[in-house]
């Protein structure tokens, strides 16, 4: 089976048993009578959706992890994703970083018992180490979304907010926004949404300083991309090559939209204030993108929560316990 035709509703619904074990059904809040909802995937045990694809992969893959050790890059929610699942069986993980990721998200990789490497550079120079890394170790390499089973844990956020619909009693939807990096959320929930609610339009959001995934849902070349630095570190830099999530995202999202740095701050600010939410920017990118574009009835998915408390009082979000 190919990885692309790995990714399938019928395997999502298996993910979503087999997390159902392990992991709690994330919140959504419901704002302006029931017009906007918001998922919020930063009361996960890791402060973000990320755990979901890596325990999928894991989980399923127990044994060789065990043995063999698990790598995976990233600038912060994927390494703690899978230090989070690599903890549970009892395998051994590395996670390599970038050398600018952010103290809070280093400091729960650490907690959760995984080595952290730093590479010098961005995440392209922390995968591409990590990558080596794994090759010399021969272990379990975990990418964060290029890889079936990870794909279709993180879909498991969409078959969530189908059911927390229906329970509502509230009716269908007509959007729902959610942050694209790499593309294993987009990929997997809206394979979900193809399937349990095809009317619904998928809209994916990317920071304008960041646009890789945009650029490749156009049909364009990344090629030409200047990448500039965003506080949305989870969403930074470029797609890996042949990735199954470029024709993935193409094939079950209908529109990509991007965001400023300050719409990202803005929207921060709106999620505390309507809310009372601490939202990480990668987050923000998804609700920014709402509050510019949104119409009719729509519901985000906000990413995650683990931010940086300096970039959380610029926005006027007061500390945990503030």
């Amino acid at each position: 089976m190919s990885r692309l035709g790995a990714v399938s509703f019928v395997a999502v619904e298996q993910a979503g048993r087999l997390l159902a074990e392990y992991l709690p059904v994330s919140p959504v809040t419901s704002l302006q009578g029931g017009r906007t909802l918001l998922k919020d995937e930063g009361r996960l045990p890791t402060g973000s959706f990320k755990v979901r694809g890596a325990l999928n992969r894991l989980l399923t893959d127990a044994d060789q992890a065990r043995a063999r050790g698990v790598v995976a890059a990233s600038a912060g929610n994927h390494g703690m994703g899978v230090a989070y699942a690599a903890r549970l069986i009892g395998a051994a993980a590395t996670i390599v970083v970038p050398s600018g990721a952010v103290a809070v998200k280093l400091a729960g990789i650490r907690a959760l018992g995984a080595e952290v490497v730093t590479a010098e550079g961005g995440y392209a120079e922390a995968e591409a180490f990590g990558r080596r890394l794994a090759k010399e170790r021969r272990a379990v390499w975990v990418s964060p979304y290029n890889d079936g089973r990870v794909i279709c844990g993180q879909g498991v956020v969409g078959l969530e907010l189908v059911r927390q619909i229906e329970a509502s009693g509230g009716g269908g939807l007509d959007e729902v926004y959610l942050p694209v990096g790499g593309g294993g959320l987009a990929a997997g929930v809206g394979t979900v949404l193809k399937r349990l609610s095809p009317a619904t339009r998928v809209v994916g959001a990317q920071p304008e300083a960041s646009p890789f995934m945009a650029v490749a849902f156009g049909g364009g070349d990344r090629q030409g991309v200047i990448e500039r630095p965003t506080a949305a570190d989870g969403l930074a830099g470029d797609v890996e090559a042949g990735s199954l999530t470029i024709p993935l995202v193409r094939q079950v999202m209908q529109a990509m939209v991007l965001v400023s740095e300050r719409q990202i701050e803005l929207a921060a600010t709106w999620a505390w204030q309507q809310a009372a939410l601490r939202i990480e920017p990668s987050a923000a990118v998804a609700l920014a993108a709402f509050l510019a574009h949104g119409q009719g009835r729509s519901a985000v998915i906000l990413s995650g929560g683990n931010a940086d408390p300096d970039w959380l009082t610029r926005c006027g979000v007061p500390a945990l316990g503030g």
